[in-house]
Parts: C-alpha cells; sequence; structure tokens
C-alpha cells in the first residue's frame, strides 16, 4: 500500500488573492516579517499495490482531476506503508 502526498500550489504567474488576504491580515496582527502568502492545497490519497506504473498514475490523477495545470503545479511524496 502506498500513501501519496499531493501538493497544489498556484502557478507564480498567477494572482492569489486568498493569499494576499491572509498576508494583510498577519500584518493587521503586527506579523510584518511575513513577505508574500501563497495559499495551495494538500491532499493524501491512499493506493493499493497493483500492476501499474505508480507515478504514471498520480500524474493521471493530478492532471486529469485534482490540479487544473493552467494555473497550478502540483508535487507529490510517495511513501510505502507495510501494514501493521
Amino acid at each position: 500500500m502506498y500513501k501519496v502526498k499531493v501538493y497544489i500550489t498556484l502557478k507564480e504567474s498567477v494572482l492569489d488573492p486568498q493569499g494576499s488576504a491572509v498576508q494583510n491580515s498577519l500584518h493587521a496582527l503586527t506579523y510584518n516579517e511575513v513577505q508574500e502568502v501563497r495559499i495551495g492545497k494538500y491532499m493524501e490519497l491512499t493506493l493499493e499495490k497493483g500492476d501499474y506504473d505508480l507515478d504514471t498514475r498520480v500524474k493521471e490523477m493530478c492532471e486529469k482531476l485534482l490540479a487544473n495545470t493552467v494555473i497550478e503545479d502540483y508535487t507529490y511524496e510517495v511513501e510505502e506503508v507495510i501494514p501493521s
């Protein structure tokens, strides 16, 4: 079994109004050292081992459903889970 951690972020060229709002709020709370906030998404997928190429399958999932590749980038980490 695998645990796949997927991180999705807006591309640098895309405006992030939610990130700007959070940054402004942090500044209002006097955390003026914060230079930039970018908001993203984090997902965990648990996949059964099977007769498939794991990287190919995860990339397909990200590009077909999980991320909007026009405006978002994605990365992922794979961790093998050994049942106890």
